[in-house]
């Protein structure tokens, strides 16, 4: 959404609109992917939103991790505008991007799902049709949830190896094709030892999903302490100024909590 943004791609070739309706001028389908919801109500509802130069019987593709309730409040939207709707956020990181291996999980109109699939095909290689409006979004909070604990478990392991004096990464090598194996650990787990902590998926976006899935089970009077934690702890990677880095940065919080900052 920024033009400075854009450069790289539009050296590539790629054509740069100067607002959002102008991008969305005449297409049959809009997909967008932004970072908070307050974005997405920008993109489609604001001012300059573009249901208001869509063409009845496009498709709107929402990829944002975004709340159930917008989801379900942008079809209705896209409904009255006779536009089809999805709701349909990812899961894979920086690398299912870069190779086109995103798990997508889509909620809305089945027929647009159907439609957009060659679509989706290009970008991963495990869609998935989940329900009504906002389902996309429910069944992305039960991702972050996974990984949120994940995460808490991956980061102890390493600083318990790290602790006992253990050879790292022998051990992960040990461990990681048993019942402790994940994608978590295989990915973020490298990347940490080689005090590699560059985003692939920023802290401050993490933050936020576990937010709207705190908020969605607090109205569905569901407790999740699991999560609640997971949640406390990446708000002390944030304290600690780490909001940029990757989700991988919980190591720096937890290093900081057991004074091993100068030694990781």
């Amino acid at each position: 959404r920024t033009l400075e943004k854009c450069r790289p791609l539009e050296a590539l070739g790629a054509v740069v609109a100067r607002s959002y309706r102008e991008a969305a001028e005449g297409s049959d389908v809009v997909m967008s992917i932004v970072g908070h919801p307050e974005d997405v109500e920008q993109v489609y509802l604001g001012g300059e939103g573009v249901l208001e130069v869509l063409r009845e019987g496009a498709v709107i593709v929402d990829m944002t991790t975004s709340t159930p309730r917008l989801a379900e409040k942008l079809h209705e939207a896209a409904r009255k505008k006779r536009v089809f709707s999805l709701d349909a956020p990812v899961s894979g990181g920086d690398v299912g991007a870069r190779e086109a291996r995103l798990s997508i999980m889509a909620g809305g109109d089945k027929e647009a799902f159907v439609a957009v699939s060659p679509l989706f095909e290009v970008l991963g290689n495990q869609l998935t049709f989940c329900g009504g409006p906002g389902t996309g979004q429910h069944t992305k909070m039960t991702n972050q949830i996974l990984i949120a604990t994940n995460m808490i478990g991956v980061v102890e392991a390493l600083l318990y190896a790290r602790r006992m004096g253990l050879d790292v990464e022998k051990t992960l090598a040990a461990v990681s094709t048993g019942a402790a194996g994940s994608w978590s650990l295989s990915n973020y787990a490298p990347r940490i030892l080689k005090g590699d902590f560059e985003p692939g998926f920023f802290v401050e976006h993490f933050v936020k999903d576990m937010q709207i899935a705190l908020t969605e089970a607090r109205h569905a009077n569901l407790a999740l302490p699991g999560l609640a934690l997971a949640h406390q702890l990446y708000m002390s990677v944030m304290a600690l100024g780490f909001g940029k880095k990757g989700i991988q940065a919980l190591q720096l919080a937890l290093d900081n909590m057991n004074n091993l900052r100068d030694k990781s």
